[in-house]
């Protein structure tokens, strides 16, 4: 299940530190703009203390942690919808992913530069990345509304449709607001929306890079950040990259426990931050657990079972019968899958039923 969040942002505002915290993929980090050029891309595991503790119940041959994509995009700088920068370049590297991981600047610091050479301002940094995002959006809208629109009068029922969903959007950008906030009564106009795949509908995450004293409570600039977030219904987070890279350099689980209780911090934040992703693209986890292995399986959420069942084998689909299902926190309890049972919590449950994040599953089927 190939989803990936992109990393997003203007130059130097600690993209590509923050991709090196995030995966073994080493990002090239410098001190000036345009260096990320190609995108990077990072396949990461999921932490999942779940995993851990079936283990220690189970004592498989090997752990499986689930996984995700990110992607680190050359930074971004004002008139890329026109071509500045890297422009249509960086534009397309947003569109082939999923969701947005958007860094912004939330420190002072004299030795790195930034664009224009300005003071620190968050909201403006946020404010020019989403209105050249908005600029390219109205960019795709206004190219196919005209002949949409012709379609539509001569009585295509499609083209009336995309009409009103290109109008909907059209609105809400010319007002300089992201079209993520715009909602469809049907199921055709979600379709025709979703086909689009305009770039300020992808669901977004605001990372607040902070300095290091400001790790575990934020300051002045994270709190406007956070405010606007909440503002336009998206989540926002505070991350001090260069100090989550200064932990990543440490080799033993122990120094960077002692690291992070320094900072009064119960996990790191990268390890925060790619929990967040992987909710971001709308996924969860199902487990298996047997004496070969304990494996985290990726699904999307509100998937039913026949369906996380084909994500192990497209047999075990086809030819889906029930799934047994026993509950995390049941399995913790009774200490065994046989003590589950005895105590009548295993569920059997059909086609009908939908998976819940961290449910162990056993499928049974016949084809």
């Amino acid at each position: 299940m190939s989803l990936k969040c992109g990393i997003v942002g203007l130059p130097n505002v600690g993209k590509s530190t923050l991709f090196n915290c995030l995966s073994s993929a080493k990002a090239q980090a410098a001190n000036f703009p345009f260096c990320t050029i190609e995108p990077n891309l990072g396949v990461i595991t999921v932490p999942d203390e779940r995993l851990t503790r079936l283990a220690e119940i189970v004592r498989p041959g090997r752990i499986v942690p689930a996984t995700c994509e990110i992607v680190d995009i050359a930074g971004l700088v004002k008139g890329a919808s026109k071509g500045e920068g890297l422009g249509n370049k960086f534009l397309g590297n947003i569109r082939e992913c999923d969701a947005i991981i958007h860094v912004v600047r939330c420190f002072d610091d004299d030795n790195v530069v930034r664009e224009g050479g300005m003071a620190v301002d968050p909201i403006a940094d946020k404010e020019i990345i989403d209105t050249e995002l908005q600029l390219k959006d109205l960019e795709t809208i206004d190219a196919q509304l005209s002949k949409t629109e012709k379609a539509a009068a001569a009585g295509n029922k499609e083209a009336k449709v995309l009409v009103t969903v290109l109008q909907a959007y059209k609105e809400v950008l010319d007002k300089g607001q992201n079209a993520r906030g715009v909602t469809f009564d049907t199921r055709e106009e979600e379709k025709a929306a979703h086909d689009l795949f305009l770039l300020t509908t992808k669901p977004v995450l605001y990372v607040c890079n902070v300095d290091e004293n400001s790790a575990k409570t934020g300051n002045a600039y994270s709190k406007k950040i956070e405010e606007m977030a909440a503002a336009e219904g998206a989540e926002a987070m505070v991350i001090a990259a260069k100090t989550e890279e200064d932990i990543a350099s440490l080799e033993s689980y122990e120094d960077k426990r002692l690291f992070l209780d320094e900072l009064g911090l119960e996990e790191s934040g990268v390890n925060r931050l790619i929990k967040k992703a992987y909710s971001l693209l709308n996924l969860q986890t199902f487990i298996t657990a047997g004496e070969m292995e304990v494996k985290a399986w990726t699904f999307h959420k509100g998937w039913k079972a026949p369906q996380c069942a084909g994500v192990i084998h497209t047999d075990f689909e086809k030819g889906f019968i029930r799934a047994e299902v026993i509950k995390y926190a049941d399995y913790i309890e009774y200490g065994s899958e046989a003590a589950v049972r005895e105590a009548g919590k295993l569920g059997i449950e059909g086609k009908d039923y939908v998976v819940q994040d961290g449910d162990i599953m056993h499928f049974r089927f016949n084809v």
